[in-house]
């Protein structure tokens, strides 16, 4: 991908977290903190930044950087949220054909737009995003390959059983270091979402926080098998996670969780931050066990 498309990808990606008040208008924006969380070089984000100013959105102060804008004009606000609800519905569109069996393993971008009627940018981003939260990818030289993921009430509590047999144990690892920047982001973003966070932020980006969240602390053991076991269970059960409708209460409760979690750990107690990340899973599982096997029985009946 040329850093032109990925810049273009990275404004579009910042541009709907400010419109949905994950980043609030007057934020300092830092090229090395947009970067990091948005994965990629500080190269496509100074692209991206400038792109958004040009706009509106972001404003720059010689000497200081860039910043949301205060102001940002409706119109624009409105356009971004249209382009995520559209990008949204194609999305789960594509994800539950995949979930329902619908789409076989193998496919080519050419079949994908004419079974979805879309452009070829559009698809494009599509593709980007399900890779981007790994269950496709790129086969060389031709077509995508679908990877597999939790379809299953079955599937889904064994990989919170495996969640709590490693998230656990990884706080307990010899090479597990406190990360205290690490730690004050995740408060923020946890505070953010019982300030209100919770009822506004769109359900992917609620799921994405609590994802974040768990990985981080895995990050932290310094054991990189952790780290990626659990990322890679996190992409599987992803689209099941997409499909039930997200308990808004219960997120409450989860992040006021992470906050205690959080606490313990910035105190210093991280064998009982363990014992309550144990705790907290066996909660979870409880919950989506039957949250899960209300949408196998959907699944079954389609």
């Amino acid at each position: 991908m040329s850093t032109s498309e990925l810049s273009s990808r990275i404004s579009a990606r910042l541009a709907q977290d400010i419109a949905v008040g994950e980043i609030a208008c007057g934020a300092h924006l830092r090229a090395q903190e947009v970067a990091d969380r948005y994965k990629v070089s500080r190269t496509p984000i100074r692209e991206a930044f400038a792109a958004l100013e040009e706009q509106g959105i972001l404003r720059r102060f010689p000497n200081r950087g860039y910043f949301v804008a205060d102001s940002i004009p409706q119109n624009i606000i409105s356009e971004i949220k249209e382009a995520v609800d559209v990008a949204r519905d194609e999305y789960q569109i594509f994800a539950e054909d995949w979930l329902t069996d619908q789409l076989p393993e193998i496919v080519t971008e050419q079949a994908l737009r004419q079974r979805y009627n879309m452009t070829k940018a559009r698809l494009s981003d599509l593709l980007a995003r399900a890779a981007r939260e790994g269950w496709a990818e790129r086969k060389e030289g031709y077509g995508w390959r679908l990877l597999p993921v939790a379809k299953t009430a079955e599937a889904f509590d064994e990989i919170y059983r495996f969640r709590m047999a490693i998230e656990p144990a990884a706080m307990l690892e010899p090479s597990f270091k406190l990360n205290k920047e690490a730690l004050a982001s995740l408060r923020r973003t946890q505070e953010r979402m019982l300030e209100g966070g919770v009822n506004s932020l769109p359900a992917e980006k609620l799921l994405d926080n609590g994802a974040t969240f768990h990985e981080e602390l895995a990050r932290m053991s310094n054991n990189p098998f952790f780290l990626s076991a659990l990322e890679r269970v996190n992409r599987m059960r992803r689209l099941m996670e997409y499909r039930t409708k997200i308990d808004r209460q219960r997120l409450t409760e989860q992040c006021t969780d992470h906050l205690e979690i959080v606490s313990l750990l910035e105190q210093g107690e991280v064998l009982e931050a363990s014992f309550f990340m144990r705790r907290h899973l066996s909660s979870a599982l409880r919950r989506k066990a039957r949250t899960a096997k209300f949408w196998s029985m959907t699944h079954q009946k389609d």
